[in-house]
């Protein structure tokens, strides 16, 4: 199986559609959905209508999953995802809606051994960022490779008997080799808002028989993307965020 995998799509059409498209050339299976499929961007619905016509699609919710569909609230958001959380909520359509509060939490096996969480396996709104919060994960969750979003920094945690390292993943295609005998949490990057200074959409293509997981970012029209956000009247920096990365 070959698995394309995505994650923190906030409602970014143009990403998805260009990812979609490159993700032809692949081959993949399956789609696994990381959450956080809404938020910040303009096309809620119409990602949606998209990801829910993907073959053998897996997926969980995110926190603004959640808090779009009305099961929380936006307490700890800042203001401009508060606004576009309030934006989304009231644009969704019953259909949209119905998706979303439908998610389950994760974490959310997809195999033996294998998991998607969206912040991490321990908690779903966790950013996991470093070897610390890594090892604790390791530790309190008996899996051998989980695929985490939340962060959108694309990176890979690998244990070796008591040893965690962090490898970034920089550049346009990282490939991540699973080894037997070592433990992995890897995060794809984010489909729609990337935050490591690289403004190219981030997916991941996880294979089972090579034992890879595999991070691309290609271009996608950025300035498209930031026009509808600025003409649906939702924060300015929404929008001006994607053209750097951050």
């Amino acid at each position: 199986m070959r698995y394309l995998v995505l994650s923190d799509l906030h409602s970014n059409l143009e990403a998805l559609q260009a990812t979609l498209g490159y993700a032809r050339g692949l081959r993949y299976d399956a789609v696994l959905v990381l959450g956080d499929i809404v938020g910040y961007g303009a096309d809620p619905n119409a990602v949606i209508e998209v990801l829910r016509r993907l073959p053998g699609l897996v997926a969980i919710r995110g926190n603004h999953d959640r808090v779009a569909a009305g099961l929380d609230e936006a307490e700890d958001f800042n203001d401009a995802a508060r606004a576009a959380a309030d934006w989304t909520r009231e644009s969704l359509d019953a259909a949209s809606r119905a998706f979303l509060q439908a998610l389950p939490k994760g974490p959310r096996s997809f195999g033996p051994g294998r998991l998607l969480a969206h912040g991490s396996p321990l908690d779903e709104d966790q950013y996991l960022l470093e070897e610390g919060a890594a090892r604790r994960c390791f530790d309190g969750m008996p899996f051998d490779l989980c695929l985490f979003g939340h962060s959108h920094y694309p990176c890979c945690f690998t244990m070796e008997g008591e040893r965690v390292a962090l490898q970034v993943a920089r550049g346009d295609r990282v490939v991540f080799a699973l080894e037997q005998g070592r433990r992995y949490l890897i995060n794809p990057g984010s489909l729609g808002q990337p935050r490591d200074r690289n403004p190219k959409c981030g997916f991941g293509l996880y294979d089972e028989e090579t034992a890879t997981v595999t991070v691309h970012r290609i271009d996608y029209p950025i300035e498209r993307a930031r026009a509808k956000i600025l003409a649906a009247g939702l924060p300015a920096p929404l929008g001006d965020r994607l053209r750097v990365g951050v």
